[in-house]
Formats: structure tokens, sequence, C-alpha cells
């Protein structure tokens, strides 16, 4: 398989957004609403006939026509009290990747919902033991301690291997791609919006298309039916981002340094 449509979701909330997953604006920015998730659903079911893959292995399953994938990442209990059963109700599954330090914390799924989203055929996956803001900053050992202890806890809650793993925020380098590798994970999706599958010694890497909030109800339609449009504007902004990421970075720093001068 050369390519691979994957879609990102996060949280899905009925009436507000502390419900699931991780608190405050940052996070709210991918957390849909019922409305808007079942609007995205509907519209990628309706132009999507086959069923999303499921990447629990490190061998790409073979097609001649581009496959899709689902994935959620977080670990918000949203994906086992509505994510799943509207997918289950499609006869779809999907990658629930999990921040395994959050797990039993308020608004974050529990080891028994775990084990059962795994025995109704749902992808369990690593999302990082602490969800560090930037993962790919992080030293070598740190990358590789958050893979493999959050893939061993997952591991034993499941009572099966995991070998599958997202990147959490989306910071991504090669580096992360060796670590999880090295951490025992063959499968790492990213945040990149591409459909390309690519390898980095060894492990699988693949790009997602993030559904955020607000967005059209017919985006992830428009996906499905790998309109370039979308996926051309996802890919701009995607890269706009990353360009801005170290100037941001540098104007935060100043103004510490700002500050701590003034303070002497």
């Amino acid at each position: 398989m050369k390519r691979l449509l994957s879609l990102l979701l996060h949280d899905v909330y009925r009436s507000h957004s502390s419900e699931s997953g991780f608190l405050g604006p940052a996070a709210d920015r991918y957390k849909l609403s019922l409305a808007e998730f079942d609007a995205q659903l509907a519209g990628l079911a309706r132009v999507r006939k086959d069923r999303p893959i499921l990447m629990t292995n490190e061998a790409a399953p073979e097609s001649e026509e581009v496959p899709f994938a689902i994935t959620v990442d977080d670990g918000g209990f949203s994906y086992y009290t509505i994510v799943a059963e509207r997918l289950e109700a499609l006869g779809w599954r999907g990658h629930c990747f999990v921040t395994s330090g959050a797990i039993g914390r308020p608004g974050f799924l529990e080891a028994r919902q775990i084990r059962e989203l795994h025995a109704r055929g749902h992808a369990i996956g690593s999302h990082s033991v602490s969800h560090p803001r930037r993962f790919s900053g992080c030293r070598w050992e740190e990358m590789v301690r958050e893979w493999r202890e959050s893939r061993g806890a997952l591991a034993d809650i499941v009572g099966a291997d995991v070998t599958v793993a997202s990147v959490p925020g989306g910071s991504f380098s090669p580096r992360v791609a060796r670590a999880a590798r090295e951490a025992g994970l063959g499968v790492l999706f990213t945040s990149e919006p591409e459909t390309r599958v690519a390898r980095v010694d060894g492990c699988t890497v693949l790009g997602r298309f993030i559904i955020r909030a607000g967005y059209r109800p017919d985006f992830a339609r428009r996906l499905g039916r790998l309109e370039s449009a979308p996926r051309l504007r996802e890919w701009m902004l995607w890269n706009a981002k990353k360009r801005l990421k170290p100037l941001i970075a540098l104007v935060v720093s100043s103004r510490h340094d700002v500050t701590a001068l003034a303070g002497r």
C-alpha cells in the first residue's frame, strides 16, 4: 500500500466540551459537538462503500484503491460513549489512541472500557504516557520511555501486543519514529496532512487529516472522495503553522527574558 487516507478526530461532546478529554481552549479547537460529528461521519459514509482499515501490524494491506482509516486521539471517554457505537452501526472500527497516564482520570477512558473496545474490534494504540507538548523536542531517552511505558500499560490492559501509536500534538520528526521503533512500535500516525505511506528505519509512518471544530459539515465527505482542494488547503495551513512555530517560540522566550530582567 502506497497511500492511505487517514482522518484524525478528538473528543465528541453532547452538551459541553469539558465532558471528555483534555481541558482548555487549545483542546477545544479539536472537539466536535455531537451534531458536527454525526454530520462528518454521515458525509463520509455516503462516499465510502469500503470499510476503514486498521493498521494493527507493520504490514500495510494491499489495495488498488486508496483505503481510509479512522483515528481518534487522546483517550477521552467519548470514544466509548459516542464514537464506537456510531462507527459500529456502520460496520466500521477505528483506532483509539490512548494517553496512558490519563487512564481513569475524569473525562478519560477507564481500563475496563479500553479492554471492552479492544474486544469489540477497535484498535487500541499509544498516544504516549504524558502527552508532551512538543514530543519531537524531548530527549531520546524520554521519547523511548514515553512510547515503551504507554505501550506496556495498554498491552497489559487488553492482553495483547500494542504495535500502533500516534504522535501527541503532531510534533513529528524522524527521531520520533526511530524512538517508536526502538520501543517496539511498528506503525506511527502523525498529523502531517498527506496520504503517502512512508518508512523510517522499519517504522511505517502515516499522515492524517484533522477534522476540527467549526469545519464545514461536508469536509469529511470531500476528503473521502479524495478531492484535491481540501487536501491542498490542509497541507498549506499545516506548513504555514510549522513555519510560524519557531517564531512564536522565539517571541515567547524573549518575553520571558524581558520579564526576568525587569524583575532583577
